[in-house]
């Protein structure tokens, strides 16, 4: 099972991948998470707490295990480097276990005016589709709401590709802009999550603008994540009303997969 969680910022998509994340491990699944998105905060939703979070350094930030394994000079700058280096070792090196749950922090690429191509870049997109591609176990990425890691080949073999919208305008049009991504790099089905819910006006507006089939289920707005949020502690925890909608949609996912 292999799941990319995207969505725009503050709709509760990291909530969604972390709850997710620990409902499988709950079934004794071997759960490994990606936490994909540079505002990363996955660790906290999954129960880390932010001393043992301040101790991890993200893969983007590992110069010396970069310059290994790319052939670089450390600062990758008009310099030549392996586009295909060594990753498959990286998950059992630098994932972190909370929970059942095993989590990488991918970090961000600060390339300035280098471009895209840089040694931290290629490691991250080969090591992504290393967890797609070649791994066994229960994949869960919580991704920004770009896709730039994703390449063709690694992205259309997702089981599941999950955008979490909220009932507003501009999380819907963030929707659609993925959708649009998604289709140019081959995925064929992108599945939502309506978050924060409401009232029946909320319930109302996500029909009116998800075509039915792709909406795999919705999340009332609960004060308990938010206390969770505050509280630095995971929701899976600390909001049962929120884990349980988030169990029903998981159940929907696995029917999909049988």
């Amino acid at each position: 099972m292999k799941i990319a969680v995207t969505g725009k910022g503050g709709v509760g998509k990291t909530t969604f991948a972390a709850v997710l994340a620990r409902l499988y491990a709950s079934e004794g699944r071997t759960v490994l998470t990606a936490d994909v998105d540079p505002d990363s905060n996955l660790g906290l939703a999954l129960g880390f707490t932010p001393e043992e979070l301040s101790e991890i350094v993200p893969i983007s930030k590992m110069r010396e295990l970069i310059a290994q394994r790319t052939g670089s000079s450390g600062d990758g700058l008009g310099k030549f480097f392996k586009i295909n280096p060594k990753v498959d070792d990286i998950p059992e090196k630098f994932a972190k276990e909370k929970n059942g749950v095993r989590m990488l922090v991918m970090g961000t690429v600060e390339t300035g005016g280098s471009g895209c191509v840089c040694p931290e870049h290629v490691v991250l997109r080969r090591l992504i589709s290393h967890l797609i591609l070649q791994r066994d176990e229960v994949v869960i990425m919580d991704m920004e709401a770009g896709l730039e890691h994703l390449g063709r080949g690694t992205a259309d073999s997702m089981d599941q590709f999950i955008v979490v919208v909220e009932p507003g305008a501009r999380s819907v049009q963030t929707y659609h802009q993925i959708k649009k991504l998604a289709g140019d790099l081959g995925i064929r089905r992108v599945s939502v999550v309506a978050n924060k819910i409401r009232d029946a006006r909320d319930e109302d507006f996500i029909r009116g603008q998800i075509p039915q089939q792709d909406l795999l289920g919705m999340i009332h707005y609960s004060p308990e994540v938010a206390a969770a949020d505050r509280d630095a502690v995971s929701p899976y925890d600390a909001a049962p009303s929120a884990t349980d909608e988030i169990r029903q949609i998981k159940q929907i996912i696995d029917k999909e997969e049988v």
